[in-house]
C-alpha cells in the first residue's frame, strides 16, 4: 500500500508548517523549493488544506501559511481523509482488482491483520508524532 502523492505532500507541507512555524511564515513557492515538490501540485494542496481549515493563508509581504490547529490535534488519518486516501479499501495488495472475503487473492487472509494495524497508526499518528532529527519527511 503507498499513499497518493498528494496525501504524502499534504503530510510532508503540513508537518513542515508544524516545525517551523516559530522561525517565519514561508509562501507556496518558498514551500514548494524547500520540499520539491511542484509548484502548481502545491498550490492546489495549499487550497485544499486553506478551504478545510488545516492551516490559514496569511496575505501580504511577510505573509504565508500557518496551522489553524496545534500540530497536537491533526492525525495522519484526517488528512488522508481530506484527500480520499482510502486506508480500508478492497483494492487487492497484489493487484488483482477488487479483494474481498468473498473474492480473495492468495494474500487476501494474510494482509488483514497489516492493513489493520496500518489503518490504526494512522488513526493514532499526530503530526506531533512525526518530529525525529534524523528522518527523512
Amino acid at each position: 500500500m503507498q499513499l497518493h502523492n498528494t496525501s504524502q505532500y499534504a503530510i510532508r507541507v503540513l508537518n513542515f508548517i508544524a516545525n517551523h512555524s516559530d522561525d517565519r511564515l514561508y509562501s507556496a513557492k518558498e514551500l514548494s523549493e524547500i520540499l520539491n515538490i511542484p509548484y502548481k501540485f502545491l498550490t492546489k494542496i495549499m487550497g485544499i488544506l486553506v478551504k478545510t481549515g488545516f492551516i490559514s493563508s496569511i496575505q501580504g509581504r511577510e505573509g504565508g501559511y500557518e496551522l489553524n490547529t496545534p500540530a497536537s490535534e491533526i492525525k495522519l488519518i484526517d488528512i488522508l481523509n481530506t484527500f480520499n486516501d482510502e486506508t480500508d479499501n478492497e483494492s487487492c495488495v497484489l493487484g488483482i482488482g477488487i479483494c474481498d472475503s468473498v473474492n480473495k487473492c492468495a494474500l487476501h487472509d494474510q494482509w488483514m491483520e497489516p492493513k489493520s494495524l496500518m489503518r490504526k497508526m494512522f488513526e493514532e499518528t499526530t503530526l506531533n508524532n512525526l518530529t525525529c532529527k534524523d528522518c527523512k519527511l
